[in-house]
């Protein structure tokens, strides 16, 4: 496969936070807002008395991934997007989840591993060259633009759907269930 180059957006190179802390610090909190909505998704189900598997298996619209594959594409959002910014290799999942606890342990995982990664390897990243092979291309990408322009939307947006499976389906989540804690000045 021949590299492609990336679309030319002309992203501006000004850094207002450390490379790293506008990605993995990102990506983890995130993460753990997902886990919350997951679990009142479970506890949802056990208070309505019906089977898990209506949430897990719920769909937007029929061409759209379920509620598992969702959230499994999100944390595979965040853990390459990670690695390859840091030039690293991923640790491999096997999208076997079948539970909400199967789904909180893979972002747990998810969490571990970017947390594990250090500082040192995603300061100073900006330019490294990161490919991403889809299907039969490779885009080619600075690291900054690859976060900013695939890494980080593609993570919210199967995060943001993965919110609205649940709230669609009547789990009593709202705004601030999907911000989470979000870190103000006084």
């Amino acid at each position: 496969m021949r590299p492609t180059p990336a679309p030319s957006f002309k992203t501006p190179k000004v850094l207002m936070a450390s490379f790293y802390d506008i990605s993995v610090p990102v990506f983890d909190a995130m993460l753990g807002n997902l886990s919350t909505l997951l679990e009142r998704g479970a506890a949802h189900a056990a208070a309505k008395n019906f089977p898990p598997d209506a949430l897990l298996k719920a769909r937007l619209f029929p061409d759209m991934f379920e509620l598992v594959r969702q959230v499994q594409i999100a944390s595979d959002a965040a853990k390459f997007g990670v690695a390859r910014i840091a030039g690293v290799e991923a640790p491999k999942f096997e999208d076997s989840e079948v539970s909400f606890d199967d789904l909180r342990a893979r972002i747990e995982k998810t969490r571990a591993f970017i947390r594990s990664v250090p500082r040192e390897q995603i300061d100073g990243a900006e330019s490294r060259r990161v490919e991403v092979p889809v299907r039969t291309q490779v885009y080619a990408f600075d690291a900054q633009t690859f976060l900013e322009r695939w890494a980080l939307p593609n993570f919210y947006f199967h995060l943001v759907t993965a919110y609205n499976l649940l709230r669609h389906n009547g789990v009593e989540i709202g705004k601030r269930d999907y911000l989470g804690q979000v870190p103000t000045q006084d």
